[in-house]
């Protein structure tokens, strides 16, 4: 750059106009340089520069190029909520499911040529109709469950277990709870046998496994009996995943490594998926649970799935939070919130959030776009944030003090001319055209003052946002290893468990044994239990 920060805060249009041709030719090619380095510094991304990939903004990664899509796509680790071919594990007991190379596909079908590689078009994983192969760990038999039919089906006559046979077998390896009397990890395996027995009648009644379609919006999800991972070892597979932000890859090779199980990518997704559609009717009781909550703070960030740019949105009250992933508007905003919500809203300052009467905006916020002014090269906006910066900083000091004094008492201080004379600042700068980001803040202000102002008249109630956003952090982190997800059932499975998980921690409850008993319950085809409410409240 020719010209410093330091040269840019002294000029000004005026003094442009004034200087002499010869002068301000010399001045234009400097500017000249300076803009072309500028423009190229923000042309730069992960495709045409060593920016890492991380760096690009959401909305310029669903631009790449098909070509550009697929390397992405073969690059991406296995940790994304894809829904490709979901395994079921009644057969995959049977037949397994991992997958085989390239090359053992061309030898089991030798006449099979491979389609043209600039036509592939293949999700990523197991193909459907691809073959597999059985398992071939054998785990030691730790307990036995025997399932005996007890009515006749046809003539409802009471059968005798004495007269059964066994028509059908499958082992489920479970984990048992550590506690302080016996610390560490337990794997159990138990061989769950099913039997037929033959009515006085003459017909054949046969016990069953239970199986039934999760959920009305996951209807390609089966929750089944027949299932070689437990529900406690489920829950674990979904703390690695999650909390953890393991991979499916990453996943499976802690499995091996420290437990000695080894199961494949294709189970392990499946696992996961199946829990978060077992846990999917516990919605309906977070969203009850935000509607009663006195206070509500909202944000939002963005989302891929696959290559649409959506947004992760979370909601937390004071022993609820809860995350969906849709779009940026405010159909799911209405939806979650109804016309029923009572409570303080804190939240950003997007106009969407502008229709709720009890809105608080932000400070932590408006405090950045302040602190960006005072660093402006414009002299008019620098004045404008530090005046912004400074009428804030008095005003979050008052707050703390007032909430120190008894609640009928007001403000320590006189701050109603001050706000008088700030609006003003706001009035004026908003119609100026001298600097954008500037005149953005001074008529974001203008559009919010009751809702930025709110907390004067009720200083007990927060200045920031900080909860929502601490809610995103470990979220937006796993976004960056993952890249989002990739189909539909993939982020409502994601946004279902991570919500969850959050809302037990909240109310100081193990996530993990309440899933543990969800997927239990949900597989013998009973209802699902009701959220652990905080503890010490019960």
């Amino acid at each position: 750059m020719r010209l410093s920060d330091h040269d840019l805060l002294q000029l000004t249009e005026e003094e442009l106009l004034e200087l002499p041709e010869e002068v301000l030719r010399r001045l234009s090619v400097k500017l000249l340089y300076d803009l072309k380095e500028a423009r190229e510094r923000l042309k730069q991304t992960s495709r045409n520069s060593s920016r890492p990939p991380s760096s690009d903004l959401p909305w310029d990664k669903t631009n790449t190029s098909e070509e550009g899509q697929e390397q992405e796509q073969q690059g991406q680790d296995e940790f994304s909520g894809e829904d490709d071919q979901i395994l079921d594990t009644e057969d995959a007991s049977k037949t397994g499911s991992e997958e085989k190379t390239p090359a053992e596909v061309d030898e089991a079908h030798p006449t099979k040529k491979p389609e043209a590689a600039t036509n592939d078009t293949r999700k990523a994983g197991k193909q459907l109709g691809a073959p597999g192969y059985g398992r071939e760990q054998k785990i030691e038999i730790t307990t036995e469950a025997h399932h005996y039919p007890e009515n006749c089906v046809r003539c409802d006559r009471e059968l005798m277990p004495d007269t059964a046979k066994a028509y059908t077998a499958f082992e489920t390896v479970d984990l048992e709870w550590a506690d302080s009397n016996k610390p560490g990890i337990h794997l159990t395996n138990t061989k769950h046998t099913y039997y037929e027995t033959v009515c006085t009648c003459g017909h054949c009644t046969q016990q069953t496994p239970h199986r039934q379609v999760s959920h009305h919006l996951t209807p390609t999800i089966l929750l089944s009996e027949w299932r070689l991972v437990g529900p406690g070892l489920a829950a674990l597979i979904v703390c690695l995943a999650y909390r953890m932000r393991l991979s499916r890859l990453r996943t499976q090779e802690f499995l091996n490594d420290w437990l000695g199980l080894a199961i494949s990518v294709g189970t392990i997704h499946a696992t996961l998926h199946e829990s978060g559609a077992a846990v999917l009717p516990v919605e309906d009781e977070l969203v009850e649970a935000v509607q009663n909550s006195g206070l509500l703070h909202v944000d939002e960030t963005s989302w891929r799935e696959l290559n649409a740019l959506l947004w992760l949105w979370v909601f937390c009250g004071q022993d609820v939070i809860v995350y969906w992933i849709a779009d940026r508007g405010s159909e799911l905003l209405k939806n979650v919130l109804g016309n029923g919500f009572q409570g303080w809203l804190m939240s950003d300052g997007w106009q969407v959030y502008r229709y709720y009467l009890k809105r608080l905006r932000c400070w932590a916020h408006l405090t950045r776009k302040a602190e960006g002014l005072k660093d402006s090269l414009d002299m008019t906006a620098r004045l404008f944030g530090e005046q912004t910066n400074l009428l804030l900083d008095t005003l979050i000091n008052a707050v703390y003090a007032a909430r120190e004094m008894p609640p009928d008492q007001a403000l320590p201080i006189t701050y109603q001319g001050a706000l008088s004379d700030y609006r003003s600042a706001c009035e004026a700068m908003s119609a100026s055209a001298t600097h954008s980001k500037a005149r953005a803040l001074a008529r974001e202000m203008l559009n919010d003052w009751e809702a930025i102002f709110q907390v004067l008249a009720y200083p007990h109630l927060p200045l920031t946002n900080n909860e929502a956003e601490q809610a995103l952090r470990h979220w937006v982190i796993l976004r960056s290893i993952c890249h989002g997800t990739r189909t539909e059932d993939g982020s409502r499975i994601l946004a279902i468990l991570i919500s969850v998980i959050e809302t037990c921690r909240i109310r100081q409850q193990s996530p993990w044994i309440f899933l543990a008993a969800v997927i239990r319950q949900r597989r013998a085809g009973f209802s699902v239990p009701r959220l652990p409410l905080v503890k010490g409240s019960e």
